[in-house]
């Protein structure tokens, strides 16, 4: 009689699961410590989870906030992995691989922007004192 595989995951593939998270966070880690934007990101992340703890902000403004700090952490981290990319495969001025950086650092702009318009709306009438 054969033994029965339980029902769910196997230990290798939740070794090789809990390897892949060990990876992303190695790969946070490095961009930190090569990336000073991100840097900013990470002061601005914890200055803002400070605010919303301070003020008390409703879950759906947490949502909100939450959505657009990884938005921004997200398209921070996309360009910087293009930009790494991109001096690899060409380590010497090229247009397109400018262009390539350009669009990438763009989105990070645009992502910063949202992010910025939603604290304005979530924090600053309680910073400014303006009714809600």
């Amino acid at each position: 009689m054969r033994s029965r595989q339980p029902r769910g995951l196997s230990a290798k593939v939740l070794r090789r699961r809990m390897a892949s998270f060990g990876h992303a966070f190695r790969g946070v880690g490095a961009a930190l410590r090569s990336e000073l934007h991100l840097r900013f990101h990470a002061v601005a992340t914890v200055v803002v989870v400070g605010l919303g703890f301070y003020y008390d902000i409703a879950r759906l403004e947490w949502a909100l906030v939450a959505l657009a700090v990884a938005g921004v952490w997200a398209a921070e981290l996309v360009n910087t992995a293009i930009e790494a990319l991109t001096d690899l495969a060409s380590p010497h001025y090229h247009a397109l691989a400018g262009r390539a950086k350009d669009v990438a650092a763009s989105a990070v702009l645009l992502a910063a922007l949202g992010a910025l318009v939603v604290g304005a709306l979530v924090f600053g009438p309680r910073v400014f004192g303006a009714p809600a």
